[in-house]
């Protein structure tokens, strides 16, 4: 076998179950989700905040993405588990740097931009996790929290704001 061969056999094998109609449905479904409920938590933010569209549907997507590839492979439940933690874990910083403190003021902007990116994980987490439904309810209570109780509460005086400053 020549090395052209070798490399095309290669190929062919990495890509061989791709395009199999019933796994790609599922990643294809599985990923859309996660994005578009992603897109739909980004809108809400993107009006408020700078982290607001994009960055909430590629939280989602990579959420969903580093769950959807481990349960793919056939990981336990208790690696997964481990998989979920990290990714947890590791969106926890990403929400600490929308967080500021502006310190003429003497107030905290961005902790509700860093919940709905922590929030937006879950709901990608649940997606790649095959609990479409899950996620799409889950979508439904994140934005009922960020635009209808918006509405109820007033601006707080007491150092915390959920709006970033002008800028």
């Amino acid at each position: 076998m020549s090395f052209f061969d070798t490399v095309l056999a290669t190929v062919q094998t990495e890509f061989a179950g791709t395009f199999d109609p019933e796994p790609l449905t599922r990643v294809v479904l599985r990923l859309s989700v996660a994005l578009l409920l992603g897109a739909a938590i980004g809108w809400d933010r993107e009006r408020r905040a700078p982290a607001g569209l994009r960055t909430h549907m590629l939280v989602a997507l990579g959420s969903s993405l580093l769950i959807l590839v481990p349960t793919q492979s056939g990981m336990s439940e208790e690696s997964v588990s481990r998989v979920i933690q990290g990714v947890m874990s590791g969106i926890g910083f990403l929400g600490a740097g929308a967080v500021l403190k502006d310190t003429s003021e003497g107030r905290i902007h961005g902790l509700t931009t860093a919940a709905s990116i922590w929030a937006t994980a879950a709901v990608g987490i649940t997606a790649g996790l095959g609990h479409e439904s899950t996620a799409i309810m889950a979508t439904g209570f994140v934005l009922l929290v960020l635009a209808v109780l918006r509405r109820l509460t007033r601006p707080r005086h007491n150092g915390f704001t959920d709006e970033h400053p002008a800028q």
